[in-house]
């Protein structure tokens, strides 16, 4: 699995210096042959796997983003992958665990990479974030976890939240812009 995760990391075109710095960091900690899940919470190891998947409105031009209790931001919904589990199957697991809906990939791939020191309840350790993208419809009556998240809202793309939100999303949003 370890060669198949260097393999998709390898795909992703940055979009500016620092992906390419997260992406090389990425790739150095794959290669160091380090643990890549997390095994105990919150953070053994205190860096491990994270797949976030964006849930996108194309014709709204809007995302969907949850206001998550423990981390206190709003952030793509997503999760920790299991130990040797692909990070597009940890996609599929957390739709279905987190939003009760069946995920439609908009692309196979990432297309985006973050390595971020986490904040909030569970903060200190490192999450390694693969950001897929969702197709979703804003009209659709997601069903959230309320156990993990206060709130789920559709945000504009080219108006994000900055206060309280995970600290590439901004980034990551005119990154969808311009691959849209």
């Amino acid at each position: 699995m370890r060669a198949t995760i260097t393999a998709l990391i390898r795909r992703v075109q940055p979009c500016d210096a620092l992906e390419q710095q997260h992406i090389t960091t990425t790739l150095h900690w794959l290669d160091s042959g380090a643990p890549l899940w997390r095994i105990q919470k919150p953070a053994t190891p205190p860096m491990h796997l994270v797949s976030y998947f964006v849930v996108v409105d194309l014709p709204r031009h809007q995302l969907l983003l949850v206001d998550h209790k423990l981390a206190q931001l709003w952030l793509p919904p997503g999760g920790h992958g299991e130990p040797g589990e692909h990070p597009a199957d940890t996609v599929r697991r957390e739709m279905r665990e987190e939003l009760a809906a069946e995920a439609q990939f908009l692309f196979d791939d990432p297309v985006f990479v973050t390595v971020t020191q986490t904040v909030g309840e569970t903060g200190g350790h490192t999450d390694v974030s693969l950001w897929y993208v969702l197709h979703g419809k804003s009209e659709h009556p997601y069903v959230f976890d309320t156990r993990e998240f206060q709130t789920i809202a559709w945000f504009p793309l080219d108006d994000l939240p900055r206060h309280r939100a995970e600290p590439h999303l901004a980034r990551f949003g005119r990154k969808l812009t311009a691959v849209l």
